[in-house]
C-alpha cells in the first residue's frame, strides 16, 4: 500500500494491542483506532501485558502500522459541571497519555465535551485549562480535539470553537495539539463536505490552519446536512455519499493523514470499504 495513503477502521482492544495491528493488516489497512477503555462505562481495562504493548510498538517503528488513533471514552466530559465527572476525566486522560508514550506515533482523540448550561465560552475555557493540566513539554503523543455535530450543548460544533480552545492553551504546549475532522459530524454541523469540501478545507485553514488537521474520521451521515444529530452510516448509504467520501479520503491536501472508518460495520464490511478507498483515486485520473 502507498504509505502516503493511510486508511483503517475502529477495532476492539479485547484481544490486545499486537492483535489489533495484525487484524488491520489482514483487513487491508495500515492504521486503526481503538477505545482506551470501555467507551460507555468507567471500568478500567486490565493491566496491559508489556510484551503485547512492545509488539505493537515494534510494528509502529517498522511502519507496518502508521499513526493509530486512541479514542477517549464517551463518558469523559472535560468541561462537566459536576466536579467528580470533571476530575475523573482529567485524571483518566493524564494516565492514558502517560501510558501512550510507550507507543511511538500514536494519536489521542477526544470529544471536547458538553458545557451543560455553563455556556460555550466557559466550556472552551475549562477544556483549555484541562489541556494545560494533562499535557507536558516534550510529549510524543499528539492530542486531537474532534469536530462535533452540535447536539445539545456539545462543544466543537464549529471550527471557531476549537480555535478558541487552542488559543487559550499555553503556546509551549500547542505543538502537542491537533484536530480530527469527522465527516459525519461536520456535515451534521452544517459544513458542506459533500459538494464543497475544498471550501470546507479553506475555511478550516483560515480558522485553524491545515497543519492542525491530523486525522479524519471517514463516515457517511444518516441525516441531512445541518441536522445536528450525529448518526453514522456506511459509505454510500447516507447523505454524504460514497463518491464524495472517496474524494475526501483521496484529497491531495490530506496525504499522510490517517483516515479512520467508524461506519456501522463488522470487519468484513470494513475490509470492503477499505478496498473501495484503496482502489479508487479520482485525483489520479484527473492528472
Amino acid at each position: 500500500m502507498d504509505k502516503d495513503f493511510i486508511v483503517g477502521c475502529h477495532l476492539s482492544l479485547s484481544d490486545g494491542y499486537s492483535a489489533m495491528g495484525a487484524r488491520i493488516l489482514g483487513l487491508g489497512g495500515n492504521t486503526f483506532q481503538f477505545f482506551t477503555k470501555n467507551p460507555r462505562g468507567r471500568t478500567p481495562n486490565r493491566e496491559p501485558d508489556k510484551e503485547d504493548v512492545k509488539g505493537l510498538a515494534g510494528m509502529l517503528c517498522r511502519r507496518e502500522v502508521i499513526l493509530p488513533v486512541a479514542h477517549a471514552p464517551y463518558t469523559y466530559n472535560p468541561c462537566a459541571l459536576k466536579p467528580e465527572v470533571r476530575d475523573y476525566t482529567w485524571d483518566s486522560m493524564r494516565a492514558e497519555l502517560t501510558f501512550l508514550e510507550q507507543l511511538p506515533g500514536v494519536l489521542y482523540n477526544f470529544h471536547p465535551g458538553c458545557h451543560v448550561g455553563q455556556g460555550a465560552e466557559e466550556g472552551c475555557r475549562i477544556v483549555a485549562a484541562m489541556l494545560e493540566q494533562v499535557l507536558w513539554p516534550g510529549m510524543k503523543t499528539v492530542v486531537l480535539l474532534e469536530t462535533m455535530a452540535g447536539k445539545g450543548t456539545e462543544l466543537g460544533r464549529s471550527f471557531e470553537e476549537l480555535a478558541s480552545i487552542l488559543s487559550m492553551v499555553d503556546p509551549a504546549l500547542r505543538s502537542s495539539l491537533g484536530v480530527t475532522l469527522d465527516t459525519c459530524h461536520v456535515s451534521d454541523a452544517g459544513y458542506d463536505v459533500r459538494d464543497s469540501f475544498d471550501g470546507v478545507l479553506r475555511e478550516f485553514d483560515s480558522v485553524l490552519g491545515l497543519d492542525r488537521l491530523r486525522a479524519v474520521h471517514l463516515n457517511d451521515s444518516a441525516n441531512p446536512g445541518g441536522s445536528r444529530k450525529d448518526r453514522h452510516a456506511k459509505l454510500g448509504e447516507g447523505f454524504i455519499g460514497e463518491k464524495a467520501l472517496v474524494r475526501i479520503a483521496r484529497h491531495p491536501l490530506l496525504k499522510g493523514i490517517p483516515k479512520i472508518l467508524e461506519t456501522p460495520n463488522d470487519e468484513a464490511g470494513y475490509a470492503r470499504e477499505i478496498r473501495i478507498l484503496k482502489e479508487n483515486d479520482p485525483y489520479e485520473r484527473n492528472e
